[in-house]
């Protein structure tokens, strides 16, 4: 078996979260390539190097390719692509993923099961990142996160976990934290209830985390969207597992007013972290791009239609990015009178 000195690595779809992720990655003396298909941000990379801004700030030379720079195989892929993609970009990176690799996919939402069929379930490790990031120019990365909030949570899909998992951790932490989870489906919830509500409502309203979670009106809605996530893993036996050491079910979850009325209060304390992230749907809104909703709110909407759990708010934050997407609509405050 190869040693982790040896693995080969590479970072697929290296944008906001890959850049600095691979940043940290040169920086601890570990090698690691730098893929994405943007011409001017890998010309960047190539010549400057990766610059980190935003709660941290350094600049670090790095290794960086375009996908027709691909060369020979890699035993570690970590993917960042958006998950609307995975089937045609998981078939492209199947001859570059060594015959004992492992595709470590950072995505949102549930796209492992996806990701399986195409390569095998041994060959998938799942990971959940806690922090966020912006991209704000070629070869620059803005970590939007608080620096002590940098953690991932690593599990495997099969019931074997990859070998390589220690190595995939060893990686990983050159940045923060890693936590493997052996109820990762578990993380995997937690992580799309935050998206869900944070992500869902920033986009809708053209504004970060925290100011999405300031005004009444739109906290109840985001709050809803949590409850909605919550509902939805009990009627499906699924156990949301915390995040940061926050467990979102004991603070969030309410079954009358006072108990509401407490998780109101707790709402942007919770999010304090994160309150200058800005959501990735947000920003591809923003370059006039297709957001990931389908695989957001839309997961939690198409999963409580079958197991009979009724999530309108997430219906109606699909509903209302898509038409967003379709220049209907404008993020803004404004889009709150749709929740009427």
């Amino acid at each position: 078996m190869k040693t982790k000195q040896n693995l080969r690595a590479a970072i697929y779809g290296a944008g906001s979260l890959g850049t600095i992720l691979g940043a940290f990655i040169t920086r601890s003396g570990k090698e690691i390539d730098l893929i994405n298909h943007n011409k001017a941000h890998v010309a960047a990379l190539k010549s400057v190097g990766a610059r980190v801004t935003g709660t941290l700030e350094f600049t670090q030379r790095v290794s960086a390719l375009l996908p027709e720079e691909m060369q020979g195989q890699y035993d570690i892929i970590f993917l960042l692509t958006k998950q609307q993609r995975n089937p045609e970009v998981v078939s492209f990176l199947k001859p570059f993923l060594a015959d004992d690799g492992v595709l470590v996919t950072l995505q949102n939402g549930l796209p492992e099961e996806g990701i399986a069929d195409i390569i095998g379930p041994d060959r998938v490790l799942g990971c959940t990142v806690a922090w966020g990031a912006t991209l704000i120019g070629p070869g620059v990365s803005q970590l939007t996160s608080a620096p002590d909030s940098l953690t991932f949570s690593l599990g495997a899909v099969s019931p074997t976990p990859h070998p390589y998992l220690p190595q995939v951790k060893a990686l990983l932490e050159c940045m923060g934290e890693v936590n493997v989870e052996p109820n990762f489906i578990g993380t995997r919830w937690s992580k799309l209830l935050i998206n869900s509500a944070f992500s869902g409502m920033s986009t809708v309203l053209g504004c970060t985390f925290g100011q999405a979670a300031k005004p009444m009106a739109s906290r109840r809605i985001v709050l809803g969207l949590i409850k909605e996530c919550i509902d939805v893993c009990s009627h499906a036996g699924i156990k949301i597992e915390p995040v940061q050491g926050k467990d979102a079910v004991k603070l969030l979850d309410y079954h009358g007013p006072l108990k509401k009325g407490l998780s109101l209060l707790i709402l942007p304390i919770a999010i304090r972290k994160h309150a200058q992230l800005k959501a990735s749907m947000l920003q591809d809104i923003e370059k006039g791009k297709k957001t990931e909703v389908d695989a957001i709110n839309g997961a939690i909407a198409a999963f409580g239609d079958k197991t009979g759990c009724p999530t309108p708010l997430n219906h109606k934050v699909t509903e209302i990015i898509h038409r967003i997407e379709a220049g209907e609509l404008s993020p803004g405050f404004q889009n709150l009178s749709l929740f009427a």
